[in-house]
């Protein structure tokens, strides 16, 4: 079975910004490449940090309104700080919270979720960027064609991992969502034909309709 990796999905052609780009040249790169963030190199492309929209905006959040019908919002020192930030050092999210290649899109998408950020830098060993992976890119796993997820499934789970026989099992795969039907040798076999299905990339949910000849698992418990 193959995972797809942050190798595989990333964008290698990565637009960055130098740690001295000045403000308005930051918001002309955004633009430019119709992007919402870049990540932040020093003189050896390592990532140092991502500045996004977000980041920018930050200037204009701490400005007064000229109508005064706006309040003056109250900033952190560290708020204050990037609003009065003019290089791409000082008004980037730092440190750069970064992937590998070889990493799975779990992996990745685990990562995303834990530091609350919408995009990865990829670094090779030496910590130099190689990509870009971002949540759309991780998605994309999910637009596998049902043919495909129903093979591997057959070929790599079911037959290989499994020495389950193609009339045993049957697998229907429609817009994702797989229903398993036939019937296994040992029930405690059932568990995990879906686990093993549910980690076949593309895979949005799994019905399993499986019959066993034994209940091997009524006899571990009379055991215990």
């Amino acid at each position: 079975m193959h995972h797809r990796t942050v190798g595989e999905l990333m964008t290698r052609n990565v637009v960055r910004a130098r740690r001295d780009m000045p403000f308005k040249e930051i918001v002309k790169l955004l633009a430019e490449n119709d992007v919402t963030a870049v990540p932040v190199v020093d003189d050896l492309d390592r990532p140092m940090g991502v500045v996004s929209e977000a980041d920018l905006l930050r200037k204009s959040s701490g400005q007064s309104d000229p109508s005064g019908r706006t309040a003056i919002p109250h900033l952190e020192a560290w708020e204050k700080a990037k609003a009065e930030g003019a290089r791409a050092e000082e008004l980037m999210s730092a440190p750069a919270v970064c992937a590998r290649p070889e990493w799975t899109v779990v992996e990745a998408a685990r990562l995303m979720d834990v530091q609350n950020v919408k995009r990865l830098p990829v670094v090779d060993e030496t910590d130099r960027l190689q990509g870009i992976v971002s949540r759309s890119d991780l998605l994309r796993i999910f637009l596998r064609h049902d043919d495909a997820i129903r093979d591997e499934i057959n070929r790599d789970l079911l037959q290989q991992t499994m020495g389950l026989a193609p009339r045993e099992v049957t697998v229907e795969v429609r817009e994702g969502q797989v229903t398993l039907g036939g019937t296994v040798e040992a029930r405690s076999l059932i568990p995990i034909v879906e686990r093993l299905c549910r980690s076949v990339d593309g895979v949005v949910s799994v019905s399993a309709h499986l019959a066993y000849r034994t209940d091997d698992t009524l006899r571990s418990a009379m055991g215990a």
